[in-house]
């Protein structure tokens, strides 16, 4: 993985205390998001830990640059995982880098377990996933501003499949839910992303409350 924030004290201890943690390997650091996308470039990490408020480049657009452009920004590796490390819950910054295709997002105030934690599941190919922030975001939204699904429209169970993602539940949690194989959810998921034009599940879950589909104080 490779850290990037702009304070050095920050990123070091990160570096030092994940790199203790079990099955994570800090391949390099980064002072800002221009570093960060060069370092990506040389390195090829599998995830990115993306602080938010950097110079030159924020960590918003240097999410954009990695997940948009993976070809250009990372060479003929594929696009790591970002996930987004950030002081405040409720930062407005946070929901832009979602859009962005971050995988999630994690607070720096955690224990370091949970931040190594939050790594290794975003490596797995799951994702982070905060619904009480994300149904803050659309609060907040001026009445009438829901855009429509993009695409193609989800089937009955595609759409179940997303609102379950929505609450936070992982793969097997929603084959558990749903009473199907975790093959199957595997299959709507990817379904579900490439219908509504998502880098990964967390954008999809971003869409699904833009759209109105999911809305605040949903619950399964």
């Amino acid at each position: 993985m490779l850290i990037a924030d702009d304070d050095e004290v920050t990123r070091s201890g990160l570096r030092t205390l994940l790199a203790a943690q079990p099955g994570i390997s800090v391949v390099g650091e980064a002072g800002d998001g221009v570093e960060a996308v060069e370092r990506v470039r040389l390195l090829a990490p599998d995830v990115v830990l993306m602080d938010v408020r950097m110079p030159r480049l924020n960590g918003i657009e240097a999410t954009r640059r990695l997940l948009t452009a993976p070809a250009e920004a990372a060479g003929s590796a594929a696009a790591p995982k970002v996930v987004v490390i950030t002081t405040f819950e409720n930062d407005d910054y946070v929901t832009a880098a979602l859009s962005a295709g971050a995988s999630g997002f994690v607070l720096k105030r955690l224990p370091v377990r949970q931040i190594a934690e939050a790594v290794r599941v975003v490596a797995a190919g799951e994702a982070i996933l905060f619904p009480a922030a994300l149904r803050r975001m659309v609060t907040a939204r001026p009445p009438g501003s829901a855009q429509a699904l993009p695409r193609a429209a989800l089937t009955g169970r595609e759409e179940q499949v997303l609102r379950s993602m929505a609450t936070g539940l992982s793969n097997p949690e929603i084959a558990q839910a749903l009473t199907v194989s975790l093959e199957t959810v595997k299959t709507h998921v990817g379904n579900v992303l490439t219908k509504l034009g998502a880098q990964n599940r967390t954008h999809a879950v971003v869409i699904a409350y833009e759209s109105g589909l999911v809305v605040p104080g949903f619950a399964t």
